[in-house]
């Protein structure tokens, strides 16, 4: 019977193990990208970051160029209005717009992470261009009012490319906080159930590392796979440091899961070998 439960236990183990990073998965999902203020937050530090700012004042640019002819000064009016763009992307105002920018596309973003539908999630800049032409126009930048403020999107994802991806994020949402409860329950089983606690525990913290080594290795996967499905025309740079900034919970989340089951395991190892060693010394036999 006592092999039955130990065998039980190691089960347990194995599926807290794997469990782990579906946990965080869980979490994330359903607190971060499922609600439309830890969304916000996630994308808030983006609107610092050069290769956003650059990649959202080349689409303004660009767009804005589609509609003026400046005959032999045109590169000159485009590198002067593109620097122009890049400045105010420093700007407080800039951040306050991009966070409005953001909670608008949040439920984009949503329906093409949880849907079927094969449309591009996009941004809509509109609020953006139209502060940036009041904001040039007010610095006296030549040619600022001739820039059309008009609905002007920038890619965030494919969402025909996900596939299996966007079923595994829909379940792992809907799991929500149940999922870190059920490998908490599975671990306390497995605690229960073994015969050796020490051990036990010992190996319950290798296994909570080992599944915050599974999830950042997940994580390395993902991006891997979501840049290299990135349409020509999205800039990889700010691609890539979306992804980052959205998944930086998670990453956080790994570090410390890690070394949390590295020193609980440590700690368990420990105590073990100490209460052996009492053991063994109240089991001799006294001296004559």
């Amino acid at each position: 019977m006592r092999s039955f439960l130990s065998s039980v236990s190691a089960v347990l183990i194995v599926l807290v193990a794997l469990l782990t990073p579906l946990s965080a998965l869980a979490v994330w999902a359903d607190r971060e990208i499922g609600n439309t203020d830890g969304y916000v937050a996630a994308m808030e530090p983006l609107a610092s970051d050069p290769a956003v700012q650059n990649a959202v004042a080349t689409r303004i640019t660009d767009e804005a160029m589609k509609k003026f002819d400046g005959g032999p000064y045109r590169e000159g009016v485009r590198n002067l209005l593109h620097e122009a763009v890049v400045s105010f992307s420093g700007t407080e105002s800039f951040r306050a717009v991009w966070n409005t920018v953001n909670r608008a596309a949040h439920r984009a973003v949503e329906e093409g992470l949880s849907s079927d539908r094969e449309d591009a999630v996009s941004m809509d800049l509109a609020p953006v261009i139209e502060q940036v032409k009041r904001q040039l126009d007010e610095d006296g930048v030549p040619f600022a009012e001739q820039i059309p403020v008009g609905h002007t999107r920038i890619t965030i994802l494919e969402s025909d490319e996900l596939g299996v991806a966007r079923e595994v994020f829909d379940g792992l949402r809907l799991a929500g906080v149940w999922l870190p409860v059920t490998t908490l329950l599975l671990a306390s089983s497995a605690l229960l159930l073994a015969s050796r606690r020490a051990r036990t525990v010992t190996t319950l913290g290798l296994a909570l590392s080992a599944g915050a080594v599974l999830l950042r290795i997940a994580l390395a996967v993902g991006r891997g796979l979501a840049l290299d499905d990135l349409p020509p025309d999205v800039d990889r740079a700010a691609a890539g440091a979306v992804y980052d900034e959205l998944t930086s919970t998670l990453l956080r989340t790994g570090w410390w899961v890690l070394w949390v089951g590295l020193a609980v395991g440590a700690l368990a190892w420990v105590w073990g070998r100490r209460m052996a060693v009492v053991c063994s010394r109240a089991d001799a036999p006294a001296p004559l």
